[in-house]
């Protein structure tokens, strides 16, 4: 009798002892994982980060701000005359670094202006157009063609996406046809979804990306940014 009881009080041990170890165990992996999917969002909100303010520096607005500092910068040097030369030259090499940096916005402005022009006559958007008027989606060689015409136009803008976040096909979908200036109806035929489902999918896509919800349109914006 005593050594059948003694045979379960060890059986209770091992099994609150395995369940603890399995607990503590599970309770770890939680944190871990936890704090990895910290990690990827902040990795994924630094690059958001860095390409917004490397558009954010080719803006309009940007560029104005460039050239009134240029502008007081000269003022200060023609001030200086000949006085603390060691001074002048830093300004000057910091009017120089605006300058092109004015330039370069200028420079990428343009070439956007113009890639816009390359999209809206390519044989792909033609085709677009057509299915569109017919009500029809696209094929898979439809979808390889715009693929093709949006990163030779937008360089890497493909790698740049999925540097982000691991797209389905229906969001890459998506999000090409906003690159191309493409409305929510438009985008939801080609698709072959409903129009509630596009905004759905953009309004999900920016909350993955940014960690914090946002509007479609909010996502539309910052496809159109990169």
């Amino acid at each position: 009798m005593i050594t059948t009881l003694t045979i379960l009080t060890d059986r209770e041990w091992f099994i609150l002892v395995l369940g603890s170890v399995t607990y503590v165990t599970l309770f770890i992996l939680t944190i871990q994982n936890s704090r990895r999917k910290l990690l990827l969002m902040q990795e994924r909100l630094n690059k958001v980060r860095a390409m917004q303010e490397q558009q954010q520096a080719k803006s309009e607005q940007s560029i104005a701000l460039n050239r009134e500092k240029i502008a007081e910068l000269e003022h200060i040097i023609q001030r200086l005359g000949d006085e603390n030369s060691v001074l002048k030259l830093e300004l000057e090499e910091k009017k120089a670094r605006l300058d092109y940096a004015n330039t370069m916005a200028i420079i990428d402005k343009e070439k956007r202006e113009q890639a816009e022009t390359v999209i809206f006559g390519s044989t792909i958007y033609l085709r677009m157009r057509e299915l569109l008027a017919q009500g029809r989606p696209m094929n898979d060689s439809d979808w390889q063609q715009l693929e093709q015409v949006v990163n030779s136009v937008y360089a890497s803008f493909t790698e740049h996406l999925f540097s982000l976040y691991k797209m389905t096909e229906q969001d890459y979908h998506v999000s090409l046809l906003i690159k191309v200036r493409l409305q929510p109806k438009d985008i939801a035929t080609l698709t072959v979804h409903s129009k509630e489902s596009i905004a759905s999918t953009r309004s999900r896509l920016y909350q993955k990306v940014f960690g914090r919800k946002g509007s479609s349109k909010d996502w539309d914006d910052f496809i159109l940014s990169l």
